[in-house]
């Protein structure tokens, strides 16, 4: 079993696309490219929480997570400052009922997850046809990334995506990464005009391109607050599963 940059193992390989994910994960790792983000991950690294002050924080750039030959990309927005932040793995360690766990029990619900909570790196989670990456690759301010931040990050996005060959359904989960996703299919030349708008459950069939569904982010404002349910959710993946096997 091949592992991440980040000590995750992954449920399935292939050697060209296990390479090139290998090659896109330690660039992720090792980027340098925005001081006000990583100044704010080492020193939140330094100076932790006190709930978990004898932890050893990941406090780099953290790399996705997930099945190498998955059809389904799950797109969030960055690493939380005192979860994936510290563990290095995304949607992980963010507290019990977090939005990693939140997630979780939907792609468990769903078929794609071993198990529906995710909390240490280390705590056997699994990925079937699923694969979780981030827009932007650190933990920023107040969880609010700037332009030029998400800009600069869209290498990453780009080279691990690159890297994963049967992508066929994304799901965004939030406004930037939905933006996000768009900026990266015009990229590749698949400008869709106009823009389709952001709204939850919306499924968009792009010529030429995946399947991308829209769903609001998993964060405890959203969860918290009933702006977004786990029925909601569940039936996000549910989706998710119904058109990928389409495809």
């Amino acid at each position: 079993m091949s592992q991440s940059p980040s000590g995750t193992g992954y449920h399935r390989t292939s050697a060209p696309a296990h390479t090139a994910l290998t090659l896109a994960q330690g660039h992720i790792v090792s980027c340098e490219r925005c001081r006000r983000l990583r100044e704010y991950c080492q020193r939140i690294a330094t100076t932790k929480k006190a709930a978990h002050r004898d932890e050893v924080y990941w406090g780099r750039p953290v790399p996705g997570f997930g099945d190498p030959l998955a059809r389904v990309l799950i797109l969030g927005l960055a690493p939380a400052a005192h979860g994936a932040n510290r563990t290095g793995r995304v949607f992980t360690g963010d507290g019990g009922g977090g939005s990693g766990d939140f997630l979780m029990r939907a792609l468990h619900e769903n078929g794609f997850a071993n198990s529906p909570t995710s909390q240490r790196p280390n705590d056997g989670l699994r990925l079937t046809d699923a694969f979780i990456a981030a827009t932007v690759r650190c933990a920023p301010p107040d969880n609010k990334p700037t332009t030029a931040e998400v800009i600069a990050c869209r290498v990453h996005l780009d080279a691990e995506w690159d890297a994963l060959p049967t992508i066929r359904v994304v799901v965004t989960l939030g406004r930037i990464a939905f933006d996000a996703c768009f900026a990266r299919l015009a990229r590749r030349g698949i400008a869709v005009r106009p823009r389709p708008s952001f709204g939850h459950g919306a499924e968009y069939r792009v010529p030429g391109g995946p399947i991308v569904i829209a769903a609001y982010h998993p964060s405890r404002q959203n969860t918290n607050t009933g702006r977004l349910t786990a029925p909601m959710m569940r039936e996000v993946f549910a989706l998710a599963r119904r058109v990928s096997a389409e495809s």
